[in-house]
Parts: structure tokens; C-alpha cells; sequence
């Protein structure tokens, strides 16, 4: 059990930079089974996009077969696994509810078949389970008095958070040859997936693509608008952790604008520098202080964006 927790940890320490710092603001105690989580979701990542040798269908088989341990697991079987020791424990001392863990699964089983989004709908659809679980399945580890109430507020910080990586990630994602940003979006503004792509080979965003990643923006803020009423509905133990995660990450956002929404030319980075000032400042506030939503309101000027927010208002 010692050696999965410590894996989970290392994978997290690894792979999550800012969702790692910010849980070292939290008590000792909780601090495990939030990297058990994140061990479980992040295997379930690498599996479907690790091993460009092997076929999505023999990538499936794998991703069933694990998951068919957690399962066997779940049901009480003795499992020899690096990692899912730990995520079971903490299923089970904190009675995380299972559904959220069939839908994250769902969703990573999508990855290997589904490589486009038509609308901003479809593309939630998949959100949902990758994204929307994570924040409720965190729920019961962090605590709050209400936890009916602060449901829907951790929802929506899963879906801010992974909105924000995929505007972030565009070329990454091209590179695995998926488009997570809604064709309906790309539209709007007259772009196509082959403009993204060239894009992303000449290393520099058009003005169009500017647009349109400035619109994902401002939709990722409404996302973290909806989500921030929940951050003081947490045990007082937890608010300096998430206060901090989402802080930091609505800031790789405002450095998505800082370089003018040219996502090709390199990827938004929160300076290290910044991301230990920012988690300072979060673990100096008192429990209870409203969240500020982070960045600047869309920008009135980019007239086909303040028409398409408006749409979406």
C-alpha cells in the first residue's frame, strides 16, 4: 500500500506541476489520496496516449484490462498493480462515488476513437467524464459542510481547468492527431483544421486563429466565474490548496493573452517564480475570502468574439 501511494506521488510530482504544489498546502493527512487520483487518472491518460507502436484497438485492450482491475479490485480480488492499491483505499475511506470513475473511464476510451468535436456541446459530452468527475470526485476528500452545493462548483473548475489545457495544448494535440476546440467554433471564425495545422508547423498563430483561441478564452472564464463560489463552501483546511490550483491555472490563460492568443509560437508557462508567489499569497488568505475570477473581461474590440460571447450569454 506504502509503495502505490508513493507512486501515485511521484507521477503526480512529475506530471502535474500545479495541481502538486497546490496540494502541499493541504493538511498531511489529505495530501495522499489526492495523489492517489491523480495516479489513477493520469495512468489511465498514458495508456491512451503512450505507445505510438500499438494500435488504438490493442491501446483499448489495455485500457480495458486495467480498468477491468480496478473492477476485480473494487470487488475485493487481490490486485498486483503499481498504483491501484492506493486508488482503491481511497475510494474506499472516503466513498467516492463510483459513477464518476465508469465516466472518467468512458471518456478516456472516447480518445481512442474520437478525434474531433462539432460543437461546444459534444465536445462537454466528453468533459463530463474527463474532466467534470475529477472535480467531484476530489469532493469528499476535501471536504465541505455542504457538499450537495459545492457539487456543481467543482464541476465546473474540472471543465475551467481542462479547457485551459486545451487551448494551451492545441499543437500538442495536433501532433496526436486530435482537434479538441469545436469545428463549429473553428467556423466561426472561416478557419479548418488545416489551417491549425499548418499553424502548428510554421510555429506561428494567423489573426483568425488568434480570435478563435481568444473566444476559447473567455469561454474557459466562464467556467472559473462558475466555479469560484465553491472554494469557500470547502473544509477552511482545504480552501488555501484549491485557491491556489485555480489561481495558477487561470494564469496560464492570462499568459495565453500576454502573448497575444499565439498558441504556436510557445507554450503558455506560469513562471516558477510566479507559481511559488501565487501559492504563498493563496496559503496567507483567510478561509472564507471570495475568489476573483482571474484575467480581464473579453475585450470589446474583437468584435466576432464579443458577438459570439453574446451568443453564448
Amino acid at each position: 500500500m506504502t509503495s502505490a501511494y508513493a507512486r501515485c506521488r511521484e507521477l503526480h510530482r512529475a506530471h502535474g506541476r500545479t495541481y502538486y504544489l497546490a496540494t502541499k498546502l493541504l493538511p498531511a493527512w489529505k495530501r495522499p489520496h489526492v495523489h492517489a487520483l491523480y495516479g489513477f487518472t493520469r495512468y489511465a491518460d498514458d495508456i491512451v496516449d503512450t505507445g505510438a507502436d500499438l494500435t488504438p484497438a490493442e491501446r483499448a485492450a489495455r485500457l480495458d484490462a486495467w480498468s477491468a482491475q480496478f473492477l476485480a479490485g473494487l470487488g475485493g480480488a487481490s490486485i498486483d498493480d503499481p498504483l491501484l492499491p492506493a486508488v482503491l483505499d481511497t475510494v474506499r475511506k472516503f466513498d467516492i462515488d463510483l459513477a464518476d470513475f465508469d465516466a472518467f473511464l468512458r471518456s478516456m476510451s472516447m480518445d481512442l476513437t474520437v478525434t474531433r468535436y462539432r460543437t461546444y456541446d459534444d465536445l462537454l459530452s466528453y468533459m463530463e467524464g474527463s474532466a467534470a468527475v475529477i472535480g467531484t470526485m476530489m469532493l469528499p476528500i476535501l471536504g465541505s459542510a455542504d457538499p450537495a452545493a459545492a457539487r456543481e462548483p467543482a464541476r465546473e473548475l474540472g471543465l475551467a481547468f481542462q479547457l485551459t489545457n486545451f487551448i494551451r495544448d492545441v499543437g500538442e494535440d495536433l501532433d496526436r492527431g486530435r482537434i479538441y476546440l469545436p469545428l463549429a467554433d473553428l467556423e466561426r471564425f472561416g478557419l479548418t483544421p488545416a489551417d491549425l495545422e499548418a499553424a502548428a508547423a510554421s510555429g506561428r498563430a494567423t489573426p483568425s486563429i488568434k480570435e478563435l483561441v481568444a473566444f476559447e478564452v473567455q469561454r474557459a472564464r466562464l467556467h472559473y466565474a462558475a466555479a469560484a463560489p465553491g472554494i469557500t463552501m470547502l473544509e477552511r483546511s482545504s480552501q488555501s490548496c484549491i485557491r491556489a490550483a485555480y489561481c495558477v491555472y487561470g494564469a496560464i490563460l492570462t499568459e495565453i493573452e500576454q502573448q497575444d492568443y499565439d498558441v504556436f509560437t510557445r507554450r503558455a508557462v506560469v513562471p516558477k517564480r510566479k507559481r511559488l508567489l501565487t501559492a504563498a499569497r493563496c496559503f496567507a488568505t483567510r478561509s472564507g475570502r471570495p475568489v476573483s475570477v482571474p484575467g480581464r473581461p473579453a475585450d470589446p474590440g474583437r468584435t466576432p468574439i464579443a458577438a459570439a460571447l453574446a451568443a453564448l450569454l
